[in-house]
């Protein structure tokens, strides 16, 4: 379980988190949603330790990774946490596989001799048999999706971070990165944490939804508490999204 205890998180100049607290419960698909420049992403940086917080507590499993100074302690919970950047982040020099496997001699113990099997087992997970010697530059947009989602999986997370999944795909595309996000919680029994600008995306795989303003969580429910919602922030969202 994560749970979030009065997190604050600043810029020069700029309140980004206001002392945000919330659980995420195992197993559940969490997703955080709201405008853009509410504090989402950086919300999610600060989960997996790329952004340090000002203040407050974020404990997972029970350890408070907001305090720990130990950078070998600090990775050792970063190894439950599978990260899909909202770019992807592959490597065009790496092919498919290399780019699957890059993590492994960081996050796990397992030989370098058998990176190759297990990049090739996580791809196949994901849809993407018989990819694994392609070069990044040959892959659609849907398929450099699923190629990060395999490389956030190749260490066999407990917890997977995903970073605007949607953005910049077409629909179909975007309809599979769901379909994806839903397979990959059944299957591994993952707790997934989806932020997201992407409504009907939310609405469809979330067991809970929170909604950020201006860093803070003006409203969290489930799908449809949210679509029902009589914030009016939240209503105003909703409502300019033709998926709303």
């Amino acid at each position: 379980m994560i749970e979030i205890k009065n997190l604050v998180k600043n810029y020069p100049g700029k309140k980004v988190i206001n002392g945000i607290s919330l659980k995420i419960e195992n197993g559940e698909i969490f997703s955080i949603m709201g405008p853009s420049g509410t504090g989402k992403s950086t919300f999610l940086k600060c989960l997996i330790g790329l952004n340090k917080s000002d203040s407050g507590e974020i404990l997972v499993d029970g350890l408070d990774i907001a305090r720990i100074q130990d950078e070998r302690k600090l990775q050792q919970i970063r190894r439950k946490m599978g990260y899909l950047f909202q770019e992807g982040a592959l490597f065009d020099s790496l092919c498919v596989w290399e780019n699957v496997a890059f993590g492994l001699k960081y996050l796990t113990n397992i030989e370098p001799e058998k990176y190759m099997s297990k990049a090739i087992e996580k791809l196949k997970l994901v849809g993407l048999e018989n990819s694994e010697h392609l070069k990044i530059s040959e892959l659609s947009g849907g398929m450099k999706k699923r190629v990060a989602l395999a490389r956030a999986i190749a260490s066999d997370p407990s917890y997977l971070l995903y970073d605007e999944p949607t953005t910049g795909l077409d629909p179909m595309t975007g309809e599979m990165v769901a379909k994806l996000i839903k397979e990959m919680s059944e299957k591994l029994k993952v707790t997934s944490i989806v932020v997201t600008h992407d409504v009907k995306l939310a609405m469809d795989i979330s067991d809970r939804i929170a909604f950020f303003s201006s860093g803070n969580i003006v409203e969290i429910g489930s799908s449809k508490e949210i679509k029902e919602s009589k914030n009016e922030m939240v209503r105003e969202f909703l409502d300019n999204c033709s998926c709303g």
